[in-house]
């Protein structure tokens, strides 16, 4: 047998060697990789709660359209939402009580578009009797106008106002916390909630800016996924022929 020369076997060790190396150092920082759920993110899950909170509320004040959808429980009553939101209207669909009707906001004004059984019902109106019944068939299906001074404005107008609905629904109540990494709709996030949950939970971005993307909101008061943080979209005041003006008053207030 060739005895195989010392030098030629010192260089062969150290090259074995230095390859193992590398192979290690790469499983080791790829298992770093694995094992730092921030890793490739925009960094905001190693925040402290009430910061992540900030940051994500000023990237949901930075862009001027979101899309929301869910539900909202206020005074007793549950609404269910589908809104595209911008900063000079809104428009989308709201259910309430089995009914469900169209909002549209352009500038200031607001127009709300149901069918004749919505009309016939709400606040008691119709009662059955055919006048009603003949008013309401004259609103099936048509873009209503609602008068600022007229109770209905206060009440549906607030669906489609970007900033108001928002600055209402972005903050957690109580004492904050981060509850772990989690993933919405394919989107990794991170997670902050108000005293344990009771105060709401938050799923934030991890990827790009940190936009809310899920809010569960405290005391059982519903749900909201939000998506298409930036994409613009268009609000136009609907056709003169599909418009009922009834000036100061709707005829169900």
């Amino acid at each position: 047998m060739t005895a195989i020369p010392q030098g030629r076997m010192r260089r062969a060790v150290a090259l074995t060697a230095t390859c193992a190396l590398v192979v290690l150092g790469t499983v080791a920082f790829t298992g770093c990789d694995e094992e730092d759920p921030d890793a490739g993110t925009n960094g905001v899950g190693k925040l402290a709660p009430d910061k992540i909170q900030s940051k994500t509320r000023a990237a949901a004040d930075s862009v001027a359209a979101v899309h929301l959808s869910g539900t909202v429980v206020t005074s007793g009553h549950t609404y269910k939402l589908d809104m595209r939101l911008k900063q000079d209207g809104g428009i989308g669909s709201v259910t309430a009580e089995g009914a469900t009707f169209q909002l549209l906001r352009v500038g200031e004004q607001l127009y709300l578009k149901a069918d004749a059984e919505f009309w016939s019902h709400e606040d008691g109106a119709a009662g059955g009797k055919g006048s009603d019944k003949a008013a309401a068939g004259k609103l099936d299906g048509k873009y209503v106008k609602v008068p600022q001074a007229d109770p209905a404005y206060k009440k549906f107008s607030g669906f489609t106002d970007k900033d108001l609905l928002l600055d209402g629904l972005l903050t957690l109540h109580g004492k904050l916390a981060t509850e772990g990494h989690h993933e919405q709709s394919g989107t990794r996030t991170i997670r902050i909630t108000g005293d344990k949950g009771s105060g709401g939970t938050l799923d934030v971005s991890l990827v790009g800016k940190p936009y809310p993307l899920r809010l569960v909101r405290g005391g059982g008061a519903g749900t909201l996924g939000f998506s298409e943080w930036g994409m613009d979209f268009t609000v136009k005041k609907p056709p003169a022929d599909e418009t009922v003006d009834y000036g100061k008053q709707l005829p169900t207030s």
